[in-house]
């Protein structure tokens, strides 16, 4: 079924990350291309991957015709940064339903890019599918926006700071006070969250256009008042291996994860039914209420069930036979499930219910510092595989003795090292 993944993060000339520190590696990664850097003189070559199926940029009007072609674009971006920790990309990567064809695929990506091409970014975005059921897309967009000529602008300018009568002020080294302020927005955090909520808007719209009867949302459990946790992000690798039948530990947390929201879930259905009912009592309790005595259950139930009969009698005298003696077990089974819980009044049951209450907020809890931590030790094997899959490039790096030898491999083999 479609998931929710939307994920976000700066590409730059300092960032470690397994595209090194290059726009231009990052972007012949995502497409499987070989593109030369010129800012650094490093070759990206990654057209040996095989599971991108679809790529595309999408320019603003003022931006030059030259910029659809991927290397001329990322070099700009590199060499336009002159420091040595300069941010070069913005990075998004979503999930695809996999309920959807590639054709859609094409479609849902321009659809949803075209609101940063508006804004007057760069966009350059890459469909990968493996055939595994995770098909994703990597979106990359520049930082720094362009003017009428197609030429960079500077990310920020500094301002004068003025006082209350619009005057520049000094500061105590005599030097007039300023700050630097953003040129665009495109940073700010309310933007973010626009655009996590644009793609699930984008996603579902094209999932309803297709028939289907999934969606997907950006809100977290939280938000949508959820008591469930998560599940933790698979990866194509963990998912082919469970298709196959083989348990993975990844596997094996959300499985648990699963079965403690079945848990959460059948407790907040008995508290909400139980409430539900306690509200529907209200009406019987009325009579109790003007004698002025406090009712036992199985007085408000046998007034319970003489108010449903007379709320059916507008119905067949066989649809009423049958509703009451449905009713009428339903209630005996009740009345015998409480009697056994040694509860007896309203008063017993609103008391019973707290303390489940407070038992799931417990239970609820516990989940969450787990949950933490499942996300913690996520991270460190994902960090413990790359480092087994990528020491005995860098333990071959080691053991060369002449620089020239050591030099022409260290380039060649740049991602895995950095990795």
């Amino acid at each position: 079924m479609a998931i929710y993944h939307f994920s976000m993060k700066i590409i730059g000339h300092g960032g470690k990350s397994r595209y090194g520190h290059s726009a231009v590696e990052a972007a012949a990664y995502r497409s499987g291309t070989k593109i030369e850097n010129e800012w650094n003189g490093i070759t990206a070559d990654y057209r040996r991957k095989k599971d991108v199926v679809y790529s595309e940029i999408m320019l603003p009007a003022n931006a030059p015709a030259s910029f659809y072609d991927r290397a001329t674009l990322w070099n700009s971006v590199e060499m336009c940064e002159k420091r040595r920790d300069s941010q070069l990309a913005r990075d998004i990567e979503v999930s695809l339903p996999k309920e959807l064809p590639l054709s859609e695929y094409k479609k849902i990506m321009h659809d949803y890019c075209s609101q940063f091409v508006d804004a007057g970014m760069c966009v350059d975005f890459n469909i990968h599918d493996k055939g595994d059921g995770n098909p994703h897309c990597h979106i990359m967009l520049t930082i720094r926006a362009l003017d009428e000529n197609g030429k960079w602008l500077p990310k920020s300018r500094e301002e004068f700071i003025l006082d209350e009568n619009g005057e520049r002020v000094r500061g105590s080294n005599g030097r007039w006070k300023s700050r630097k302020v953003n040129t665009v927005d495109w940073n700010s955090r309310d933007n973010a969250e626009k655009w996590r909520a644009s793609w699930a808007d984008t996603v579902n719209r094209y999932l309803e256009r297709n028939g289907f009867e999934e969606r997907i949302d950006h809100r977290s459990n939280a938000d949508r008042g959820f008591e469930e946790i998560p599940s933790i992000h698979m990866g194509p690798a963990a998912c082919a291996m469970e298709k196959k039948g083989i348990r993975t530990d990844r596997g094996d947390i959300n499985r648990k994860i699963r079965e403690a929201n079945r848990v959460l879930r059948e407790i907040r259905n008995k508290i909400n039914g139980l409430k539900e009912w306690i509200a529907s009592l209200n009406e019987a309790m009325k009579e109790f209420a003007e004698k002025d005595r406090s009712p036992a259950l199985s007085d408000l139930m046998l007034q319970y069930l003489e108010m449903e009969s007379q709320r059916v009698k507008k119905y067949s005298g066989m649809f009423q036979l049958k509703h009451y003696a449905e009713m009428t077990t339903e209630v005996m089974e009740t009345l015998d499930r409480l009697s056994g819980d040694r509860i007896h009044t309203l008063a017993d049951l609103e008391a019973a219910l707290s303390d489940v209450k407070g038992k799931s907020d417990t239970v609820r809890q516990s989940l969450l510092t787990k949950e933490k931590r499942m996300k913690e030790l996520q991270k460190m094997i994902e960090c413990g595989e790359q480092y087994q899959e990528n020491d005995p490039v860098h333990r071959e790096l080691v053991g060369m003795r002449w620089k020239k030898q050591k030099d022409a491999y260290e380039s060649e083999h740049t991602a895995e090292l950095t990795l």
